[in-house]
């Protein structure tokens, strides 16, 4: 598990990542692409990254090596990540859960589980078959090798690392 802290110990910040503070920077990663742009006090930066090891297409379920794509929050920041540091991010949201119910993935009582904690601050399950634990992290930018997270080197992700706070905004493009 890339986050040893666990999703119960980041509830709280969950709630504040979810209000969008005002100061909150904005994160954009363009798959395609293969970067992440980091906008914010003043400062904007530019990270080469590798992504989930099936890139191309929106994530669906557990497994699929995909990295989602849409609006995510930080939800807390992990200095003892296995991959050097990580940066939670807010998978899966409402316009996830839905797909994942409209496919048959989750029954309606899992995605009635997962609207009600997203709609009231708390991070939904992350073991559902949609999947979950999907990180900004390091050790390497060179090639698309993650089960579904964004991941930099280690010297780029210390800088994001240190830029980033809990309730900045992700938008995930294609």
């Amino acid at each position: 598990m890339i986050n040893r802290l666990g999703w119960a110990a980041s509830a709280a910040l969950f709630l504040c990542a979810l209000t969008v503070p005002a100061w909150a920077a904005q994160i954009t990663v363009y798959k395609a692409k293969r970067v992440l742009e980091y906008k914010g006090d003043g400062a904007t930066r530019t990270y080469k990254i590798g992504l989930g090891g099936s890139p191309v297409g929106r994530k669906l379920r557990q497994g699929d090596r995909k990295t989602p794509e849409g609006s995510y929050v930080i939800t807390h920041k992990n200095p003892q990540s296995q991959f050097y540091l990580s940066l939670g991010i807010s998978y899966p949201n409402l316009d996830d859960a839905a797909l994942g119910h409209k496919a048959g993935l989750i029954s309606t009582q899992q995605y009635t589980a997962m609207t009600t904690a997203i709609q009231q601050g708390r991070a939904p399950s992350q073991h559902t078959p949609l999947g979950g634990d999907i990180f900004i992290h390091g050790k390497g930018a060179g090639s698309d090798w993650t089960w579904g997270c964004i991941a930099l080197d280690d010297k780029q992700m210390r800088e994001l690392y240190e830029l980033v706070r809990p309730g900045d905004k992700v938008s995930i493009q294609p």
